[in-house]
């Protein structure tokens, strides 16, 4: 007996949805940042435009899934059926084909169909760069995703979950709550767990926490989970106001206080700094940018500094240093590197 299907998928009779339809096509041949970016704004535009392209990339799904006999009958059902305007016209033979050979699959295809994720986009910022995202998870909006600097995040809506996948970088997500289709965010060896919150991941190879995961919850509730250590750890329940840290091997640490500002500094376009070293707070700044600032000295490295910062003033941060920290400014090919500052018998400090 095969199980009862959705329907037939609607082919595109509206201005948006045939835009949509390029846009899908568009897609399955490739975006450079720019094309991304410019499907990410019709995205944007209108609450419709989500969901037409939702409703178009899985009717793409559903074709590559059909076994040989439904492709044929695909095919076969692509005759012209009398004039009208060619987009259209093809637009309703595909839906129609569509839907004969949704209505003959077989257990297997019909399983393999219901594996196929909904919606799949890969979102990646260069050096400098923010990106905000509306995924198409719910009506009229769905969850709002941010990508700091330098990040790679894979997006996957299934029907019963949502999978992401930070590869590298920063990302805050206010998910849209659907206990139904669990959110799962994969960074490292961490796997995090919503159905509704606001919350922040890091996973970065520089700067601060580099090699560690890092989670954040600011809203709501999450859980955490690893697949580091001798074995799978038990899930960690984290609520509003906390956060919690891997160390490099991927183990997760104690749960602590989130500092909030701290936090969020990096959706304002800030570095906030407190007790870390001078190296990994110039490791930061570059994350956003050449610095032309550089420690060659170990011990210049290790000092601490604190402080809050535009991400791009990493030369007005060295130059405050030599008020704070016993080094000095000196201009090498261009580039500034902290010294420790000689003391009066000119031994350096």
């Amino acid at each position: 007996m095969q199980p009862p299907h959705e329907g037939p998928p609607r082919a595109p009779t509206e201005p948006h949805e045939e835009e949509a339809a390029r846009w899908v096509a568009r897609r399955r041949d490739g975006l450079d940042a720019a094309g991304r970016q410019a499907l990410q704004a019709w995205l944007d535009a209108d609450p419709r435009h989500l969901r037409a392209f939702a409703e178009l990339q899985d009717t793409f799904v559903r074709v590559a899934a059909l076994p040989a006999g439904g492709v044929a009958r695909l095919r076969a059902g692509m005759a012209p059926h009398g004039p009208a305007r060619p987009s259209r016209r093809l637009g309703r033979r595909l839906g129609a084909a569509l839907a004969l050979a949704a209505l003959g699959l077989g257990w297997t295809a019909w399983d393999r169909w219901s594996m196929q994720p909904r919606f799949d986009q890969h979102y990646a910022t260069q050096r400098g760069e923010q990106l905000a995202v509306t995924l198409p998870d719910a009506a009229g909006g769905g969850s709002r995703v941010r990508l700091d600097s330098a990040t790679r995040l894979d997006v996957r809506l299934h029907r019963d979950r949502r999978e992401l996948r930070l590869h590298e970088g920063r990302a805050s997500f206010a998910v849209h709550h659907d206990p139904a289709r669990p959110l799962h965010v994969r960074a490292g060896p961490l796997d995090v767990l919503v159905t509704g919150t606001r919350f922040s991941v890091r996973h970065t190879r520089e700067g601060l926490d580099a090699g560690r995961v890092i989670v954040e919850v600011e809203q709501g509730r999450v859980r955490v989970s690893s697949e580091a250590g001798s074995g799978k750890a038990a899930a960690v329940e984290l609520r509003a106001g906390q956060m919690l840290g891997t160390d490099a091997a991927g183990v997760p640490g104690p749960v602590r206080p989130l500092v909030a500002a701290a936090a969020t500094a990096w959706r304002e376009g800030r570095i906030a700094f407190d007790g870390v070293p001078l190296a990994q707070a110039l490791a930061e700044f570059e994350r956003y940018g050449p610095t032309g600032v550089v420690v060659r000295d170990p011990a210049v490295g290790a000092l601490p500094v604190g402080g809050s910062w535009r991400v791009g003033d990493a030369r007005r941060f060295a130059e405050t240093l030599p008020e704070l920290l016993p080094v000095r400014l000196e201009l090498r090919d261009g580039v500034i590197e902290l010294v420790a500052r000689p003391s009066p018998a000119g031994h350096a400090t």
